[in-house]
C-alpha cells in the first residue's frame, strides 16, 4: 500500500526555530548575501511587541517543517488615532516542496487564524498575481500608505470579515512597521 504523505498547519512552536530558519535561508538564498536578511527579520520579529505567536504558521509536510507564513503586528496612523493591523511577511517555503500550494496552504491558515482572533486588516509586499487569490488589492486604493506605496501593485492590502456587524471600515492612514522591517 502506498505511504500517504500528510500536510500538518499549525502555528510555529519554539522548538521550530531552527527548522523555520532553514526554511528561510534556502527560500531567500542569493549569492551576495551569506544570510538573506529575511531571517534576521524573523529573528527580531520574535523579540519584539509586534510578535504574535499565533500568527507565525508552518507548513509541516511528511513530518518536516517546509514552509512559514508569518503575521505581525503593525499599526495604521491616521490624523487622530492608531488601529492595529497585521503584516505579512515573509512568507517561504523551501525549495524542494514547491509548486505543490504549500505556500498558498500557509498563508491561507494565517488568514484564517487572523479572522479568527478578530483582526480586521492585513497588508502585504508582494506579487499581485499571487496574493490576489486571497483577495488581497491595491493598498493606496484601500487609503493606506507605507515606504513601499510608490511601488504601486505589489504594495497591497487584505479587510477581513469584522468579528462583529456593527463594526466600522477598517482604518485608513500610514501603515507604521516595527523596527526590525526597515532592515529588509
Amino acid at each position: 500500500m502506498p505511504r500517504v504523505t500528510t500536510l500538518r498547519l499549525r502555528p510555529e512552536d519554539p522548538a521550530d526555530t531552527g527548522a523555520v530558519r532553514r526554511v528561510l535561508a534556502a527560500a531567500f538564498a542569493r549569492p551576495d548575501v551569506s544570510t538573506p536578511p529575511e531571517v534576521g527579520l524573523v529573528e527580531e520579529l520574535r523579540d519584539s511587541d509586534a510578535w504574535l505567536p499565533m500568527l507565525a504558521m508552518v507548513a509541516e509536510y511528511g513530518g518536516e517543517v517546509v514552509g512559514y507564513a508569518l503575521l505581525t503586528r503593525v499599526r495604521v496612523k491616521s490624523d487622530d488615532h492608531t488601529a492595529p493591523a497585521l503584516a505579512l511577511g515573509p512568507v517561504a517555503v523551501a525549495p524542494h516542496r514547491r509548486r505543490i500550494g504549500l505556500g498558498a496552504a500557509v498563508v491561507q491558515a494565517a488568514i484564517e487564524a487572523a479572522t479568527e482572533l478578530g483582526e480586521r486588516l492585513v497588508v502585504v509586499l508582494g506579487d499581485p498575481v499571487y496574493y490576489h487569490r486571497f483577495g488581497f488589492g491595491r493598498a493606496d486604493r484601500m487609503g493606506l500608505t507605507s515606504p513601499w506605496s510608490g511601488l504601486g501593485d505589489p504594495w497591497q492590502a487584505l479587510v477581513l470579515p469584522p468579528a462583529t456587524s456593527g463594526e466600522g471600515p477598517p482604518p485608513r492612514g500610514e501603515v507604521l512597521f516595527p523596527p526590525p522591517w526597515s532592515k529588509v
